[in-house]
């Protein structure tokens, strides 16, 4: 289904719209937003410089580094009573990132998410559960007014508590459920322990964000529900979700791009990159009210396409999230990203899409331990093959990531299980 009109425009009907809406954009943050204004001054860079819509690679970049500068309200371009709604990150790594939103704000939100949901197979005949953490938190109030503004019946569960997760998928005939994929995961592996049959429940879709979804755990969960599975994308200085998300082709996430113009460059030198060149993700967002932000760096790393997709649809599609700038290990001095593993174990049939990466050092010198899931428990009686599985396993990850590795194979379902974001390394070095 494709939910509106902008989803089909030609890419100069797209490009013409984002100039439009860019232009206006820059004067609104350099006239409302003191800390942007100082960002271009220093740069001796005024709105009028910017003539073109390629131009923006002029414009300074924002980075979240300014909102914890800026905490709590300084990146606020409207006056605090303009403010309707008000979310914040966790702060895990410092101050929190507080975000606002306008009426209008939030009105766009909401269309943006239901374009995302549609996108991944979602109507008003639907009943979505959202097994996301409400709170200040972006992805679970995000999600819940997409899916009413198409029309669908909306179970506010929030995360946790798996047995009433599963009561109310079987009771309420829930037919799209909105996790994380992990969680998702875990809760079919609960609904299999528990004797649940599949035939118990009507799920048909599912629209999974908060972590990146790899191609081998989107098999399994289809597998184990025999429904659908969508990825979408946001954060929470975006809006949170409903800057891109897969349609049911499931050939990378289509960007709204009327209300976010994208950016590849690369995270050392920050030039722009081509089309199809992998690097950074740098968002400028064309129609927020509260923080106009321009030039945003997600820290995100991925590909961006202009090809046509089956859908029909023509915005911008941007390619699995193949890490993040600040999430890279550095072993033996050898940059790794967590998603290169995730890469590799992709090819064993013998393992699960659960696994875990651990760094410590021993003796002056990194040592990286993979863990991983059997599929069988028969597999541990066999000593040769589960040899010749870790065998191959190591092999395959020094050819990925030219290190070598100690590998676990463990039971099955005996790795922790998460009702939020997977945390898949743990690094013990100093």
């Amino acid at each position: 289904m494709i939910w509106s009109k902008e989803e089909k425009y030609t890419r100069t009907e797209i490009e013409n719209i984002q100039w439009e809406r860019l232009k206006k954009q820059i004067h609104y943050a350099y006239e409302s937003l003191a800390p942007y204004r100082k960002k271009m001054e220093e740069q001796k860079i005024r709105p009028e410089d910017i003539k073109t819509l390629k131009d923006i690679h002029k414009l300074p970049f924002v980075v979240k580094d300014d909102f914890r500068k800026e905490y709590p309200f300084g990146m606020f371009a409207v006056p605090r009573k303009a403010v309707r709604r008000i979310h914040a990150s966790s702060g895990t790594t410092g101050k929190p990132t507080v975000v606002g939103y306008t009426k209008e704000d939030l009105k766009n939100w909401s269309e943006q998410v239901a374009r995302i949901a549609a996108m991944g197979g979602a109507t008003e005949e639907d009943t979505a559960q959202i097994a996301f953490g409400y709170g200040m938190f972006t992805g679970a109030l995000g999600l819940h007014y997409g899916l009413e503004h198409i029309g669908a019946d909306v179970i506010p569960v929030s995360s946790g508590n798996t047995e009433k997760q599963l009561l109310f998928l079987r009771d309420f005939e829930t037919t799209v459920l909105v996790a994380t994929p992990s969680y998702a995961l875990y809760i079919a592996e609960r609904m299999e322990e528990n004797g649940y049959q599949k035939k118990d429940f009507r799920l048909r879709f599912g629209l999974v964000g908060g972590e990146a979804l790899s191609e081998k755990m989107r098999v399994e969960l289809e597998e184990r529900w025999e429904a659908d599975f969508t990825q979408n994308y946001g954060m929470s200085e975006l809006n949170g979700p409903g800057v891109s998300g897969e349609c049911l082709m499931k050939n990378g996430m289509h960007i709204n791009e009327d209300h976010f113009y994208a950016e590849i460059i690369d995270p050392e030198t920050l030039e722009v990159l081509d089309e199809g060149e992998e690097g950074e993700l740098v968002i400028t967002c064309l129609t927020k009210e509260a923080i106009p932000l321009l030039r945003y760096r997600t820290g995100d790393i991925t590909r961006l396409t202009k090809e046509p997709c089956d859908c029909g649809r023509n915005f911008l599609r941007m390619a699995p999230l193949h890490g993040r700038t600040d999430d890279m290990l550095v072993i033996r001095g050898v940059n790794l990203f967590p998603s290169q593993i995730e890469t590799a174990l992709e090819n064993f049939d013998e393992i699960g899409a659960h696994y875990e990466i651990e760094v410590r050092r021993v003796n002056h010198l990194d040592v990286m331990t993979i863990k991983v899931e059997l599929i069988d428990f028969k597999l541990l009686d066999s000593f040769g093959e589960l040899e010749r599985v870790k065998k191959e396993i190591k092999q395959k990850i020094r050819s990925v990531t030219g290190l070598d590795s100690q590998i676990r194979l463990l039971a099955p379902r005996s790795l922790e299980r998460f009702e939020g974001k997977a945390r898949r390394v743990k690094d013990f070095r100093e």
